[in-house]
């Protein structure tokens, strides 16, 4: 085939309904309702879920609120496991409660924050290093005749 052998073709134009002729008024469409009018589209069932889904602002952290940075996860040790594990003398601070299994150490990511709770006896002298302790757990770590550092 060559270019002089290339005849034109008419496109087919679209049928032009609702305007008197072979289909009527009405087009095929029936009468009224949301169907039959102009431009009818129904829209997808999913933007309806999208749409009513309640939305998040703001940045929101598992522990820190809903600004600023996320918190390291918390540690939280007994008097009672940490009577179980330790010597009299003992220096006790974060590097101690890994080496003992009392507390898990992620890589990268530090210690986070360890706190000492008083549930269970104290019965040794131990010193306490750079760890958050409660009221009671202050006392019986005075008590048993111990030091806290900081």
């Amino acid at each position: 085939m060559q270019a002089h052998e290339l005849k034109k073709t008419k496109q087919k134009t679209s049928r032009r309904i609702g305007r008197g002729g072979k289909r009527g008024t009405y087009s095929g469409r029936g009468i009224k309702g949301q169907k039959s009018r102009a431009g009818a589209r129904i829209r997808p069932q999913i933007r309806d879920y999208i749409l009513s889904t309640p939305k998040l602002t703001g940045t929101v952290h598992k522990a820190g609120g809903n600004m600023g940075k996320p918190r390291e996860p918390a540690h939280y040790i007994n008097t009672g496991e940490l009577d179980n594990v330790a010597k009299k003398g003992d220096t006790v601070d974060a590097k101690y409660l890994t080496e003992n299994n009392l507390i898990k150490h992620a890589k990268g990511r530090g210690y986070g924050r360890i706190k000492l709770l008083a549930k269970g006896g104290l019965s040794k002298e131990i010193t306490v290093k750079g760890l958050i302790l409660s009221k009671k757990a202050k006392e019986l770590v005075e008590k048993a005749g111990g030091k806290i550092e900081n």
